[in-house]
């Protein structure tokens, strides 16, 4: 028996068309839905014929949303009037920060959504790079503390508020750990004085001596940053292009008062790192002076600046009265009588363990001091000394220490003329030698042979070194190109 069944219907033209209903497959149906042998025409009642709705097959009930996702739902956008977190289970929580507005007020957000989705999408929407392993893998202190640093960057003496830092702090004191300024803007100068400067001497002077504030004022913030541990600063201005000024890129008598006390202030403070501000001995005397006693203090770089000895003298002080670990003076202008001040330091200090005075005009009789200094201390791993003018005397000076220190790891003395006999020196030294893995002489004038031979006492020390920190490994050993190679020295 067919399943199927048909309706006649009549068209606007009078002619009868026949229209087959019901499935076309008789296993889709037990019943015909109409009495049998019954003629339809387009008089029956239709409502005895059965309806026939499409089934949508993409339909489930998975895609009903739950009762709590909904409520959830409300709770972000209602988050501002309303602000509903920390109730919430873990699970709840990260549903809320994968929802909220990136643009929501940071009073609101600052100390109430914690670390996780929200302030991975904050960052990510404002800044291209966001390497979170710079930043303990934290996203909301990545936050806080390029905010700061942008604020800071952008702020304009005289200008910007104090207010607009000032307000920052509650909210982001207990995150910022590293504050890393690439530029510090002076006030604007009105152009028409600007242009008076040039044709009247007098001007310039009362400009001189008049009361002004050239940089950010660092005594509002630091001593409020609980948390702070390394600070990154160099006083100049980015791409300032025809606008070049010297005043720019230089710290002023006022900026280094205002800084030294802030200094003094932020007792959590590990690392100071102030380069490239033209700091001379008077400026480095008073940064040091704040800095005597400072409690936490282990890592000091003024690289590239103008420190020359007094400053240096200074620094030496600094050795004695604290507990520096790292000290970097590269690039300065230290000659002899200021490497003596620290070598003075260095003879009875017991914390140093960096030291680098790449880039300075010590010459032999500074070198020198530097190594009789090092035969009575026991703590100094790492010694720069590229780049200074020293001579044979100051390899052989060092050449002892060599021989009986069991302390320094790594030595450089490139681009300085040691000559012949202080290769030879070094070379006798390195002989008896079993812990030096890195020693530099580039550019040293020194024999050949002696370097080659130095090469391969640094590669067999490395090689050995490399065995005692990782005795698990019993792997061929890859060959390496040790650090000491010369410039034009070829290994065999």
């Amino acid at each position: 028996m067919s399943l199927a069944h048909s309706v006649t219907t009549e068209t606007d033209e009078g002619q009868t068309r026949t229209v087959q209903i019901g499935p076309k497959n008789p296993a889709r149906m037990s019943k015909s839905p109409f009495p049998p042998g019954e003629n339809l025409t387009p008089a029956v009642d239709y409502s005895r014929m059965r309806r026939i709705i499409a089934e949508d097959l993409d339909w489930t009930l998975a895609i009903v949303p739950c009762l709590s996702n909904l409520c959830l739902q409300i709770i972000i956008r209602n988050f501002e009037e309303n602000p509903i977190f920390e109730e919430l289970t873990p699970i709840q929580r990260d549903f809320v920060q994968k929802g909220l507005s990136t643009a929501l007020p940071l009073n609101l957000t600052a100390n109430l959504v914690s670390d996780g989705v929200y302030w991975k999408r904050c960052c990510e929407e404002r800044w291209d790079l966001c390497e979170i392993s710079h930043y303990g893998h934290s996203w909301k202190r990545m936050f806080f503390e390029r905010h700061m640093e942008n604020i800071i960057e952008l702020f304009i003496p005289d200008l910007t508020e104090k207010e607009k830092v000032l307000e920052m702090v509650p909210l982001c004191k207990n995150y910022i750990k590293r504050l890393d300024i690439a530029q510090l803007l002076p006030p604007i100068r009105e152009p028409e004085r600007e242009e008076e400067e040039f044709g009247s001497e007098l001007l310039s002077k009362r400009e001189d001596e008049g009361p002004c504030m050239d940089h950010f004022d660092f005594k509002i913030l630091l001593s409020k940053l609980k948390n702070l541990e390394e600070l990154h600063l160099v006083y100049r201005v980015k791409q300032c292009g025809m606008n070049f000024e010297r005043q720019m890129f230089e710290m002023t008598d006022r900026d280094c008062e205002s800084l030294a006390k802030a200094l003094k202030s932020c007792k959590t403070l590990k690392l100071l790192r102030l380069y490239d501000s033209h700091i001379e001995d008077k400026k480095c005397c008073q940064l040091v002076k704040h800095l005597l006693d400072h409690p936490s203090l282990r890592e000091l770089d003024f690289s590239y600046n103008l420190i020359g000895d007094k400053g240096a003298r200074a620094l030496a002080k600094l050795l004695n009265q604290s507990k520096l670990e790292t000290l970097n003076m590269c690039g300065n202008e230290i000659r002899d009588q200021g490497a003596k001040a620290i070598a003075h330091a260095l003879s009875k200090n017991s914390t140093l363990s960096s030291l680098n005075l790449r880039l300075n005009r010590l010459e032999d009789e500074g070198g020198q001091a530097i190594g009789k200094a090092l035969m009575n201390n026991n703590t100094l791993l790492h010694l720069h000394l590229g780049g200074n003018q020293v001579e044979g005397q100051t390899a052989i000076a060092l050449a002892k220490v060599i021989a009986q220190s069991k302390a320094l790891k790594s030595i450089n003395l490139s681009c300085n003329n040691l000559g012949v006999d202080g290769g030879k020196a070094l070379e006798e030294a390195m002989s008896c030698n079993t812990i030096v893995t890195e020693c530099d002489i580039r550019l040293t004038d020194i024999d050949e042979q002696s370097a080659s031979f130095i090469n391969q006492v640094v590669w067999t020390n490395e090689s050995s070194e490399k065995k005692r920190h990782a005795p698990w490994s019993h792997g061929p050993e890859v060959p390496h190109q040790p650090k000491a190679t010369p410039c034009g020295v070829k290994r065999d």
